[in-house]
């Protein structure tokens, strides 16, 4: 069997949150073509219902949709149950959703805080652990967080202290969860993002601006796409990346290299 086939997830199960759209829609995609069944998990039922649709159309695969508001320790429980009861099992999952709010920090609110700390950073732990939880006591999977390279650097001209701190604590959520869990066969690995021209960021006259100077940054020139995330997380979901493990994998155009 070549490496190509090794990397298949045929007979495996997972979910992704924040699918409905974007870079959870693109890996939802990507996990389903490489022969998984998916769930996909969103607060917006409707949206997650067609992508479920679109990509099972698709692909061939058993994709459904959950509602699921991932700040929720209940609404999460009770999704990981759904997910393993309709799909057979969970060797996977790839925690996704997150916003971001731009304000300067003198003039950021507590609630504004909170809300990015709670969907980026509380809401992975609660995916992790509870999912992880399932995952340890049916003999292991693998965990992907979605942190940023803005985990890594201080994003300009944009102010954004918060969503840069909730992913410098995913970024470490990561890698404690993987430490504490590595002789027990659930792997937790995260991927850090640069600029990505998702629908949402392609379609929002507010950063178009932005865009511009992002681009003028970036070595590459451009954005990066959702489909050039999809590679990176298909081999960390599979068995061919058995020995990685509390690793950050930066998928940047080079943005943090300098």
């Amino acid at each position: 069997m070549g490496i190509i086939e090794k990397m298949r997830l045929d007979g495996k199960a997972g979910f992704v949150t924040g699918g409905a759209r974007g870079i959870g829609k693109a890996t939802a995609t990507a996990f389903a073509e490489a022969g998984a069944d998916i769930a996909i998990v969103d607060i917006d039922f409707p949206e997650a219902e067609k992508t479920a649709k679109e990509i099972a159309e698709a692909t061939g695969r058993k994709v459904i949709a959950i509602r699921c508001d991932v700040t929720k320790e209940d609404q999460v429980k009770a999704m990981v149950d759904e997910v393993a009861d309709r799909l057979g099992s969970l060797d996977f999952c790839h925690a996704n959703a997150g916003i971001c709010i731009n304000a300067p920090a003198d003039e950021m609110t507590y609630e504004q805080w909170s809300r990015v700390i709670d969907v980026n950073l509380n809401s992975i732990f609660l995916t992790d652990t509870i999912a992880g939880r399932y995952m340890l006591a049916h003999g292991g999977g693998s965990i992907i967080n979605t942190a940023s390279m803005s985990g890594h650097i201080v994003n300009v001209p944009q102010p954004q202290c918060a969503y840069n701190a909730s992913k410098a604590g995913v970024i470490m959520l990561t890698k404690s969860l993987a430490v504490e869990w590595a002789k027990k066969g659930v792997r937790v690995n995260s991927i850090s993002p640069g600029y990505i021209g998702t629908e949402l960021v392609l379609g929002s006259e507010l950063l178009k601006p932005l865009i511009a100077q992002w681009n003028a940054m970036a070595p590459m020139g451009r954005l990066g796409s959702p489909l050039e995330l999809q590679s990176v997380c298909v081999w960390l979901a599979g068995d061919t990346a058995s020995f990685t493990t509390g690793t950050d994998v930066v998928v940047d155009g080079a943005f943090t290299s300098f």
